[in-house]
């Protein structure tokens, strides 16, 4: 049987398309999106604070990591300083990134190519800490997606918390392939 014949009778047998189903409205019960993610992230190993502004990042960053060297900060840092640590990100102490949304009820914070600079940031430096603003908490992941389904990035990714695994005796290890910690700063 030739290719086409194939094809054409593939094509003759296909079924009638249908409308998809309708989505299920799923509401998040929390009132407060501050306190429900504050409460998630820290259960996901990480931890949040809200900033009053986003000049009192530097100062956080300072106070939280004093003995940290190697800063790429990419929301207050020096974009020749950072272009020249993204050299070797494998030496990388701490990584600055702003994300674009906070999720609620499973601490996640989404982010594109384009928030991440360089894909591996997030995965590959010692500490990551994530700047998200407080409008763009939502309270579910089908809030999330909603927002998300809009966009058309190239990648994207959700981070919840520092790396860990419970692989060995089912032992929880902080930090056991990527950053060993995780702050979030929720900036109102």
């Amino acid at each position: 049987m030739s290719r086409d014949k194939i094809l054409t009778a593939a094509r003759q047998n296909k079924p009638a398309l249908v409308p998809l189903p309708e989505m299920a409205t799923f509401v998040f019960a929390a009132n407060d999106l501050v306190t429900a993610f504050t409460a998630s992230i820290t259960k996901a190993g990480g931890a949040a604070t809200v900033l009053g502004s986003l000049q009192e990042l530097p100062a956080k960053i300072k106070e939280g990591w004093p003995d940290a060297r190697r800063v790429a900060d990419f929301i207050h840092g020096d974009s020749n300083t950072n272009a020249s640590l993204l050299k070797e990100p494998a030496l990388l102490d701490l990584v600055v990134l702003k994300g674009q949304l906070g999720v609620a009820e499973n601490g996640a914070i989404w982010l594109t190519d384009k928030d991440c600079v360089e894909r591996v940031l997030p995965f590959i430096t010692q500490h990551l800490v994530l700047v998200i603003d407080e409008q763009t908490l939502v309270g579910n992941m089908h809030q999330a997606y909603g927002i998300m389904g809009k966009q058309n990035p190239d990648y994207g990714v959700f981070i919840a918390g520092p790396s860990k695994t419970a692989d060995i005796e089912q032992s929880l290890v902080i930090g056991a392939h990527g950053p060993r910690s995780l702050q979030v700063f929720i900036c109102t």
